[in-house]
C-alpha cells in the first residue's frame, strides 16, 4: 500500500530562500570570464547555472505589476530563457560567450531588484 506524503512537511516554493550571495558570485564569475581563455565547456556550465538562478529569481515577487522597468527586465529574461534563443552545439563559441554575458548581466539586475524588493542583501 502506497502512502501519501504529509504535504505540511514540504516547504512551499515561495518560502524557499534565494542564495543571493551564490547568484552574485556566479554572475560575477561569468562577467569576469574572458573569451580568449574560456573553453566552450566552461561557458556552457556557467550558462546552465545562471539559467537556473535566473529561473529562481523569476519565481519571486519582484514588483513587475507595479514597475514598468522591472516588467521590462522580466520580459527580457523570459525571452533569453526561450529554448529558441539559447545557444546550441552548433552555435559558435563567441556567440555562446556573449549569450552567457547577457544572461549574467540581466540576472544581476534582477538580483538587485529582488534585494531591493525584499530587503535581501546581494
Amino acid at each position: 500500500m502506497a502512502t501519501v506524503p504529509d504535504e505540511r512537511k514540504a516547504p512551499a516554493v515561495d518560502c524557499l530562500s534565494i542564495d543571493t550571495e551564490l547568484i552574485g558570485d556566479s554572475t560575477d564569475a561569468a562577467l569576469k570570464m574572458e573569451l580568449s581563455t574560456s573553453t566552450r565547456e566552461d561557458i556552457n556550465a556557467r550558462t546552465a547555472a545562471i539559467i537556473e538562478q535566473l529561473g529562481l529569481l523569476l519565481g519571486q515577487e519582484l514588483g513587475a505589476d507595479e514597475d514598468p522597468a522591472v516588467r521590462d527586465l522580466c520580459r527580457q529574461a523570459y525571452r533569453l530563457l526561450k529554448l529558441s534563443e539559447r545557444p546550441t552545439k552548433e552555435t559558435p563559441a563567441f556567440s555562446a560567450f556573449f549569450f552567457m554575458r547577457d544572461l549574467a548581466s540581466l540576472t544581476r539586475r534582477l538580483l538587485w531588484v529582488y534585494a531591493e524588493e525584499d530587503g535581501h542583501a546581494p
